[in-house]
């Protein structure tokens, strides 16, 4: 630098365009390929806090669940070669989900590189597929603008960008002059108005339909309240994605559950006999391959993305639009219309449906089942608790059993579906909601993938409730096995971990995170997309066989309930959906 010139090293600039865009924290494991801008983070240690983790991808997984809590960008780092590849199913979470996370990754230094030095790769090619941005920086200068450049990326494509940093580079001085952060220009897409005479046709269609069912996802999250008042408007039930569990209230008496995968027995039976579906913010991964819609006469659709209107399903009518706009354009030009014996017969079967959770839930006898462990969660979980959940029979168990309303967050690795999210997703929630009550539920297959990282919540004394479900199997996958394969279970069942020995806790901790161990049996949750109830397609000895293994003794088919309200079923039925 020329005398007097105000400078600034790279690395630390580095630091200052995330601190201008909000990041207050990010996770990553330090390296050699890595040190200068852990040199970086040091000098700037009163204003962005580094959280060391045991394991890159835990990093990953709490960098994205960061994103999918705050909606702000998530941020991690690993080191060259290994300590960058360790961040992969992470950013493939974040990838699948829509979510914007900045990943790191270290590099050997520019005086070595194409040499094949110590772990010196091209890594650009390695994170082509999930980085929508992905660059090596080059120089010194431009550094702070290439980071710069990948958070506006990652913001406007709701993805993962990716910047490789040769070590060098951090430590090199650049003027002051040489950077500036665009964060203050930063402004959220203007949300499109629907178009009113689609939206006037849609209407008409929604308020003509005998059995019209609203099916929503996570894109309709800020829509419950409009959800609610349509549906009770013109009687119509409610079906979610799993994601979008909680937009409405699960208490909600026509809230029938999600469809299909993952689903309870009232929005799988209400789907194969809709002539109607709204289909409102949602992408549906199942929906192609279980035949999800192929008994719906009128499929209509409103999505803020125009890459999903007709993805899923051909649409009669689809508006570009965002879901609360649409909505209460919708409310504003219907009228209250009394109950219907549809509404009736959904009605029904969702509280026959809840009776039998809540048997299940209350049970005072017999091994411990995954059921009674959720109930217990209820009832100490707070009106506001948040819950990161693992991947796997805990995702299914979860759905039906746990208690939520719009006032919580729950989160999962929704498309991904990649085991070993809980634990980072907790550590993320208390870093985010230091005063809100989080819980991590999770299996003992997933939960041991990423169980090294307790330690992380420990070291930062972030007080989360760690519920670890063990019955010793990857339940979810067995029973997949059971359904689809023709040998005995293969690779599903492993040895016992103690994880009391992990961590032991007689109560809530307000302090420090806790881990509760609950030894539960392998029972397999019923299967709704197979139920074994119809005297029409099963024999007696079948049926009783069904009842008895799943306890459902008192367990009804909506087609009894469409017969009591007057209504005749026709014969169509969701298809599995697996693989």
């Amino acid at each position: 630098m020329t005398e007097g010139t105000s400078s600034i090293t790279a690395g630390v600039a580095l630091v200052k365009v995330l601190e201008a865009w909000g990041v207050d924290h990010l996770y990553g494991i330090p390296g050699g390929s890595f040190n200068s801008v852990m040199d970086a983070l040091e000098a700037e240690k009163d204003r962005i806090h580094y959280i060391q983790v045991r394991h890159e991808e835990v990093g990953a997984m709490a960098a994205a669940a960061d994103a999918k809590l705050t909606g702000k960008i998530g941020v991690c780092f690993g080191s060259a070669g290994p300590g960058g590849t360790h961040l992969m199913n992470g950013l493939y979470d974040a990838r699948e989900d829509h979510v914007p996370v900045l990943a790191l990754v270290g590099q050997f230094g520019t005086s070595g590189m194409n040499m094949d030095t110590f772990q010196e790769m091209n890594e650009n090619p390695i994170y082509a597929d999930v980085g929508a941005y992905n660059v090596t920086a080059v120089s010194a200068k431009t550094l702070p603008h290439v980071i710069d450049e990948a958070i506006r990326r990652a913001y406007a494509n709701s993805g993962v960008s990716v910047v490789q940093i040769p070590v060098d580079l951090p430590w090199q001085e650049i003027a002051q002059s040489d950077w500036y952060a665009s964060a203050s220009s930063y402004q959220k897409p203007l949300l499109p108005q629907p178009d009113s005479d689609l939206l006037g046709k849609l209407t008409d269609q929604l308020v003509s339909a005998k059995r019209p069912g609203i099916y929503y996802g996570i894109g309709a999250r800020d829509a419950g309240d409009e959800i609610l008042e349509l549906s009770k408007k013109l009687k119509i039930p409610l079906m979610s994605t799993y994601p979008a569990k909680g937009i409405v209230p699960d208490s909600y008496p026509a809230y029938l559950g999600s469809a299909n995968r993952v689903a309870q027995k009232p929005a799988n039976e209400a789907l194969a006999q809709a002539d109607t579906v709204l289909f409102i913010g949602n992408n549906y991964p199942f929906a192609e391959v279980s035949n999800a819609f192929q008994h719906t006469a009128h499929f209509l659709q409103i999505d803020i993305d125009p890459a999903k209107l007709g993805k899923r399903h051909q649409a009669d009518i689809a508006i570009l639009a965002d879901a609360k706009l649409a909505l209460q354009q919708i409310n504003a030009a219907v009228s209250e219309r009394p109950e219907t014996p549809w509404w009736q017969a959904n009605v029904a079967n969702v509280a026959n449906w809840r009776d039998y959770l809540a048997m299940l839930e209350n049970k005072q006898f017999g091994n411990l089942q995954a059921y009674q462990v959720l109930k217990a969660v209820n009832d100490i979980a707070e009106d506001d608790a948040i819950f990161s959940i693992d991947a796997g029979d805990i995702n299914l168990n979860a759905n039906r059993d746990l208690q939520l309303t719009p006032k919580n967050q729950h989160f999962t690795s929704n498309l991904f579906a990649t085991m070993g999210v809980g634990i980072p997703g907790a550590i993320a929630a208390k870093l985010d909601f230091p005063n809100r009550q989080v819980f991590n539920l999770a299996g003992d297959g997933g939960a041991s993938m990423t169980m090294q990282d307790l330690v992380t919540q420990v070291q930062y004394h972030l007080p989360a409730i760690n519920v670890i479900f063990s019955n010793q199997q990857y339940g979810f996958i067995k029973d997949e096995q059971e359904d689809t394969n023709q040998n005995d279970y293969i690779g599903v069942e492993f040895d016992d971990i103690d994880f009391s020995k992990v961590a032991e806790a007689a109560e809530i901790a307000k302090t420090e995170p806790v881990l509760i161990d609950a030894v539960i049996s392998g029972d397999r949750p019923l299967p709704v997309e197979n139920l074994q109830l119809d005297p029409a397609k099963f024999s007696p000895e079948e049926i009783e066989t069904f009842k008895k293994r799943y306890e459902a003794q008192d367990l009804k088919l909506f087609a009894d309930f469409l017969t009591q309200f007057g209504l005749t079923p026709n014969d169509g039925q969701s298809a599995q959906g697996g693989f």
